[in-house]
């Protein structure tokens, strides 16, 4: 049995990792350790921050913020427990620098989870002090210089090298390299179980002890005894002997949507609340263990496939919704599969998690959006990053190939463009970020600029104050848009029809505005990058509308038999 100090010292080093993956997972996957310590220099300010800011809000002392903050956290994932242990070790040294008016900045350096190394630009969130860095940081270390915690941040230990959690952090990175359920019996690629991949990512499955059955597939026997393709629609009226599914499904060109995308698709997206002290309450964490295991991602919600109706207050609802609106027999018809930090170049790593039967199951409609990675990267100089038109052929090209060997005949696939992201700057830079509010001391701009000092932003040529930079990587994004025109003209597939459709984010602020919105509302606030769920369900409605408009028959019929299935099988056993 493992020693119980062996897991005690396990414990902050899970929470820590809880807390790399926060800064971490929508910004892309770096292979080196600058980056991957300028993932744990973010996490660690950011819950410095919380900490004095609870402290101010609440007029109490720093130790009772920790705890304040703990006890918000849920137990599931042990995130309670963990976040007190985490207290106990690092909570005394935060006090007593506190106590000499030192600010998230030098509390994370001094205890080296960020890190200035040599010919290193110093990177910080907040103004810096009066007094020269080199005597505050002196003076702080001088204050936790005896202090065992440092152990902890010096030793960069991996808890997955611990035996006892070996297997199952190997099992959690292959679901999530792959993008296939870590739940999943039948090895079918769909799963009744919600996160890691599983039905919040793609149709749930009806019956995982039978590969044969799973959502999207054409029924067995018209489904007369059972439900193989999951829709909820099955067995034989008593009153003519017909099955269900033939009568209420057959020539209504049923279809399913599938996604290839990166973290915008996927919707990623961390509560403010999370981080705004003035906010915060045992309500806000309710649902961090299911965000943590679906990758910060909120799939469920997306403007592609969520299911879930929208949170946002505003009427539109996602692609996949309508289509089932449409016709009911698209019921769980839907595979989200997008990756945070995924691009062109880096699709066919995961691609085959697709789940499709060309002789058994119906035709989807497949929308390509690699609308960011291929020209956002955090290095400092991104420019020669970025993904060049030749490349993005190539790539795109074997995309599409792939398709076209594994999509049933009839299926349809949209290749999204690339926005102009200048938007990015031009709306947020000199507002307060959700870290900034309360003290009115951290904007956008600031934001950003530790992001591009840590080499970690996830997108340095549009989260930049060089204008020029700004246009070089908008211009680039738009040779790549021009190259997705160019294929979907020019290409033919035997399998599929191909189309191209904008990324038009100035006409979708147009029709925000209308609705008395404003364009900053449309971006995630605390990472200042990702589209929110209200600019994605605007998209959703945008691509719905011009489907309608000039390609009708990629939506397939309107089912006169809805009402009936409603009748019969009411929510045709939800999602």
């Amino acid at each position: 049995m493992k020693s119980p100090w062996k897991i005690l010292m396990a414990a902050p080093l899970l929470f820590l990792l809880t807390l790399h993956t926060l800064a971490s997972s929508g910004y892309g996957n770096w292979p080196d350790t600058r980056h991957s310590n300028g993932h744990a220099c973010i996490a660690c300010v950011l819950v410095v921050s919380v900490i004095e800011q609870l402290s101010q809000v609440h007029n109490s002392t720093v130790q009772i913020s920790m705890e304040r903050l703990c006890s918000y956290l849920p137990e599931k994932l042990f995130l309670k427990t963990t976040c007190y242990l985490v207290v106990h070790i690092f909570g005394p040294d935060i006090i007593k620098l506190f106590r000499a008016d030192m600010n998230a900045d030098v509390v994370c350096h001094t205890l080296e989870f960020c890190k200035q190394n040599p010919g290193q630009p110093l990177c910080h969130l907040y103004p810096l002090p009066k007094e020269e860095w080199k005597f505050i940081l002196e003076k702080a270390r001088q204050i936790v210089k005896k202090s065992p915690a440092l152990t902890y941040s010096r030793s960069g230990s991996d808890i997955c090298s611990l035996p006892f959690l070996a297997k199952i952090c190997q099992k959690i990175k292959l679901a999530t390299q792959n993008s296939v359920p870590f739940k999943d019996a039948d090895s079918d690629k769909y799963s009744d179980f919600p996160t890691l991949r599983g039905f919040h990512w793609r149709g749930r499955d009806c019956n995982d002890s039978n590969k044969m059955a799973y959502p999207g597939r054409r029924p067995d026997n018209w489904d007369s005894y059972q439900d193989s393709n999951c829709n909820g629609i099955w067995g034989v009226d008593p009153k003519d002997g017909i099955p269900y599914e033939k009568k209420f499904c057959e020539g209504s060109q049923p279809r399913g949507v599938i996604l290839l995308g990166d973290s915008a698709g996927a919707h990623f997206h961390i509560p403010p609340d999370w981080i705004t002290a003035s906010q915060m309450s045992l309500k806000s964490f309710f649902n961090l263990p299911i965000a943590l295991t679906n990758e910060l991602d909120w799939p469920q919600l997306s403007g592609t496939t969520g299911f879930l109706y929208s949170t946002s207050r505003i009427k539109e609802n996602s692609i996949y919704l309508r289509l089932r609106k449409r016709n009911h027999c698209n019921h769980r018809d839907y595979q989200n599969i997008s990756k945070n930090g995924a691009s062109s170049q880096s699709l066919e790593r995961f691609i085959e998690s697709l789940s499709r039967n060309q002789l058994l199951d119906y035709p989807a409609i497949v929308i390509y959006a690699m609308i960011g990675n291929d020209v956002c990267n955090g290095h400092i100089d991104p420019l020669p990053e970025m993904t060049t038109p030749e490349k993005f052929y190539s790539k795109v090209m074997q995309t599409l190939q792939y398709l076209d060997s594994h999509l049933p005949n009839g299926s349809h696939v949209i290749l999204n463009g690339l926005p102009d992201g200048r938007f990015l700057w031009d709306h947020l830079h000199d507002r307060y970020h959700p870290l900034g509010q309360l003290n009115k001391d951290v904007t956008y701009a600031h934001f950003y600029s530790f992001l591009n000092c840590l080499q970690v932003s996830p997108c340095h040529g549009w989260m930049s104050s060089n204008k020029t930079l700004r246009t070089l990587t908008s211009e680039r994004a738009e040779q790549l848009s021009k190259m997705l025109k160019k294929i979907a003209t020019s290409q033919k597939f035997t399998n599929f029809d191909l189309f191209y459709l904008d990324f038009d984010f100035q006409e979708i602020t147009e029709e925000w505005k209308k609705k008395g919105g404003q364009p900053w509302q449309l971006i995630e606030p605390v990472d200042g990058f990702h589209p929110n769920e209200v600019l994605l369900q605007l998209l959703a409605d945008h691509f719905w509308k011009k489907m309608q408009h000039w390609w009708p028959h990629i939506l397939g019929k309107e089912n006169p038999f809805n009402p009936q299935i409603e009748q019969v099988f009411g929510d045709q056993g939800g999602h």
